[in-house]
């Protein structure tokens, strides 16, 4: 049986302002994703390029999201860990 009620939290979870710094972290990731992507499709490409050059700013930016997400998730739950309490 748990010891908290209610609408409160367990108490291993981690701050709302470590939640939010990785919810930032993940849409930066993905912003610097789009840039790398579209740079990646403006090199390689000579003429009219508009639709190259979409599809690998929201390629780059999807697996940038995805990846730093990871991360992300891990640290989390690594943060978790650490709060956990022995009895």
């Amino acid at each position: 049986m748990s010891d908290y009620s209610g609408r409160e939290a367990p108490p291993q979870m981690p701050s709302r302002w470590i939640y939010l710094l990785a919810f930032l972290g993940v849409v930066l990731g993905g912003i610097f994703g789009g840039i790398i992507g579209f740079g990646l499709a403006r090199t390689g490409c000579t003429g009219d390029c508009q639709a190259e050059q979409l599809l690998g700013t929201i390629v780059g930016a999807s697996l940038a999201a995805i990846g730093t997400g990871i991360v992300a998730v891990l640290a989390l739950r690594a943060v978790s860990e650490w709060n956990v309490k022995t009895r």
